[in-house]
Order: C-alpha cells, then structure tokens, then sequence
C-alpha cells in the first residue's frame, strides 16, 4: 500500500478491530442454529462455520462518519490521486460484486465511475488490478496465509473482529429475526459497557442456514442512522464459475510482483490493516473497545499528504496540544508533531493524553 493511502488503513481496522481487542467469548455452541431460536453464542459459533461457503452477490458499503467536508477548486485545494480514493471509501457509498469458492478462491469488483477496481485471489496466487491507473500487483503468498487486504472491509471481516469484544467489554442481545437480501438471518446487536468509546453498537446479521455474515452496522454513540454499515443487497449460493479466479493483467499495462512464498512470520495478518512497512509492531494501550493503537514515527509519509497551508493534512484535520488531529463520528486519529500515529474509537483527548 502507498503510505498516502494511510486513512482507511488506520481509520477502518481501528473501527472494529483495534478498538475492539477485548477476549473472545469463553465458549460457544457448535449446534446448527437454523430452525431453533438460538442464543447468541450459537450464532457466533455458525460464522467459522461459513468459511467453506461458495456464493456469489452484491455488497454495498456506506459510510457517514462526519468528516469535515473538504474544499475543492484551484491552488492545490482540491483533492487529487491516493488521497482522494482514500477518503472516498469513507464518505460515499460503494458497491462491489462479490465472488467466493471457499477460502482460497475469492474475486472482488468494485466498480466507480469509467473504472473498476479488482482482487482476485486463487490458491496462493492474488492479483489486484486497477483499470484507471492501468496497473496490477500479482502477490505468491506463503503457505496458510489470508488474502491481504487493502482497506477493503466485508460483513464477515467486522464479524470477526468484533466478535473478539463479546466479554467482558460488551453486553450482547438475544437474537432476533431479520431477512437480508432474501435469506433468513438471526441479528445479534454489541453494545459496549464503556463510556469512554464513540461506538454506541454493532449489529450484525448472520444467515440462519449457513453461519455466514450478510450485514454489518456499525453506530456511533448518540446517533440514529449508522456510521458505517456493510451488507449483502443480492446473494446467490453455489460455486461461481472458475473463469472468475483467473486473471491476466491487460496488454500495457504496468505489473508489479511481490514473492512471499519463503516468508515467515507472513501468515497472520496484521490488525492495523499493514499499514506500517517499517517492521515495528504498534503500541496498544487501553482495553476492549477504548483501546489505542499508535504507530512508530515514519509509518506516515506527510509529504505525500501535502502538508502544508492548503494540503490534504490541513484541510482533513486541526490543531491540538502536540500535533494535529480528525475526529470522526466514530473513529478519532492523532498525529504528533514528531511523527507518531494514533488512533481508536474514542475523542481526541484520549489519543493526545496517551501519547504523552
């Protein structure tokens, strides 16, 4: 990822990961939920049941965080290239064609406007492929490894993340029926215990037949409508055709590669979404869903920011005691004057009393 792609690799995992790294539920029952009314650790336990779902649909993505609406116009103010793409996925909706055959074949096509964005992964082989900019990146991963993402978020990605914040941080409903595009779902709603985190619940919604993740809402501490949610509006299953998992870049265009297949330590994915290359591993402080995590100095690259009177860095964030900051409907992120990051579902005070 390119370090000015930083927002929605910090933003978006700190939402429902980094905020929420609280213990997994101590036990959960392995029962078939479909045709009983079940509890809600039935329906935790069915979502590891859907890795070896085959389906194809389409998902859609909105988000409305609150963000500071950016000007645009001559002299450097409006927003062009990375950037822009990066706040795009957090303040407009997106739809995506979907495409799975088990855990090791899966292709996602986001579409925008003359362009189209696309990852494929088959077997250890993932490609992601851009046609506005006409360039691809082929990636061998290692043995076990899960498809990386880049800032892509699906309702099976915030269910499991959320899930490791069920006890002792989180109160969780009883289940209630809901239908999500077409099939019979049981929804479990999260809400923290804590005071001190902007996230007021996460719902999620999960087929009664086979445990697989249909939507996720996520809302912010006093609002109605949610902050970010993630759901199926189609979905059909059985195997989609294998024709979808091969991909062969365009004639000209412009291919990276990078050969993972001898590296270690590759295999779990890192909850602050790669967003640092520097080797460091983040700093976490806090519990369950007021938790901080703060990347090393370097991790961001302000000059790709344009940080400057009328750079993105300016325009996005302001002033506060040690550096600069945004805070979102949901999510808060701090930049300190000597280079760190942090971030996490809490106010901008958190974040500046914990650099200190």
């Amino acid at each position: 990822m390119k370090k000015s792609a930083w927002l929605p690799a910090v933003i978006a995992p700190v939402v429902v990961a980094g905020a929420v790294a609280a213990p997994m539920i101590a036990s959960a029952a392995n029962d078939p939920i479909a045709g009983t009314k079940p509890t809600a650790a039935d329906v935790i336990a069915s979502i590891a049941q859907s890795s070896d779902a085959q389906y194809s649909g389409k998902l859609v993505q909105t988000s409305d965080l609150g963000l500071p609406e950016l000007p645009t116009g001559s002299g450097g103010s409006s927003l062009e290239g990375d950037a822009s793409d990066a706040l795009g996925l957090l303040t407009s909706s997106h739809t995506a064609r979907v495409y799975v055959d088990g855990p090791d074949k899966q292709r996602v096509q986001l579409t925008q406007q003359l362009a189209e964005q696309d990852l494929v992964r088959n077997g250890s082989d993932v490609w992601t492929w851009d046609s506005k900019e006409r360039t691809a990146t082929h990636v061998t991963l290692p043995d076990g490894a899960t498809t990386p993402r880049d800032g892509a978020t699906t309702p099976a990605q915030i269910a499991r993340q959320a899930i490791d914040a069920i006890t002792p941080s989180t109160t969780v409903s009883k289940p209630a029926e809901v239908r999500v595009a077409g099939h019979d779902a049981w929804q479990i709603t999260l809400t923290p215990k804590s005071s001190g985190t902007l996230v007021g619940s996460v719902r999620l919604a999960v087929d009664q037949q086979t445990g697989l993740p249909l939507r996720a809402t996520i809302a912010a501490t006093g609002q109605d409508d949610p902050a970010v949610q993630v759901g199926f509006t189609s979905l059909s299953y059985g195997a989609p055709a294998a024709r979808l998992f091969d991909f062969t870049p365009p004639s000209g265009a412009k291919v990276q590669t990078k050969d993972l297949s001898d590296a270690t330590g590759h295999a779990h994915h890192h909850r602050d979404g790669g967003a640092h290359r520097t080797g460091a591993e983040p700093t976490v402080t806090g519990t369950g869903w007021s938790t901080i995590a703060e990347l090393p100095a370097g991790s961001v690259d302000r000059s790709a920011l344009g940080d400057d009177a009328s750079g993105l860095l300016n325009q996005v964030t302001k002033a506060v005691d040690g550096g600069r900051a945004v805070q979102t409907s949901l999510v808060s992120v701090y930049l300190t004057d000597d280079g760190r990051v942090l971030a996490g579902a809490v106010p901008v005070s958190a974040l500046v009393a914990a650099a200190k």
